[in-house]
């Protein structure tokens, strides 16, 4: 909703999109953005869920579908709002498994996160500062989900070790997005 905000006050024509994951929030924040939508009288793609999960994990298969769905969206030019406390919880995941990575600046040749280096506190600071509401999805405290574990238990302990690991993955982040 911050980067929806921020867009329309550049004065950019803008369509929005939700995935609807088929969990028990869904419905409600689904609702939330087509409200949003209406109100500001922006077009809106949802889509769904829409193979078996088999034997990914629920997070594979969110991400595997929510990514086929913005795929076929037609559109040269698709921004996603992953931030840089996401890079840092892929970061650690991957290192948790001998390779830790960053979240590419895009996927393909049409998605693209240019927020990857502004950390969460800010867009939450945005969305204060600017009256921004927004809905928040209760499995994201659900420590069933291995990124919950590492949100919310591993990484206030990497803060206690090493306060300044945001601007370390931030450096990284330059360092390889550099001609960007």
């Amino acid at each position: 909703m911050v980067v929806t905000d921020f867009l329309s006050k550049g004065r950019r024509d803008i369509s929005l999109a939700y995935f609807n994951h088929d969990t028990g929030h869904s419905k409600h924040a689904e609702d939330f953005v087509r409200a949003y939508a209406d109100k500001h009288e922006l077009p809106l793609l949802v889509g769904k869920c829409s193979t078996q999960k088999g034997k990914r994990s629920f997070e594979e298969y969110w991400r595997d579908e929510r990514y086929a769905f913005l795929e076929r969206i037609k559109s040269d030019f698709i921004i996603t709002c992953h931030h840089l406390d996401d890079t840092l919880e892929s970061w650690v995941m991957g290192a948790c498994h001998g390779q830790p990575k960053l979240i590419p600046y895009s996927r393909g040749t049409k998605i693209y996160r240019p927020f990857l280096m502004t950390p969460r506190s800010s867009l939450l600071r945005y969305a204060s500062e600017n009256e921004v509401d927004w809905v928040e999805d209760p499995s994201n405290d659900c420590l069933r989900y291995s990124r919950n574990q590492i949100r919310h238990r591993v990484i206030p302990e990497l803060l206690k070790v090493n306060p300044g690991i945001r601007t370390m993955v931030r450096k990284k982040l330059l360092e390889k997005y550099r001609s960007i």
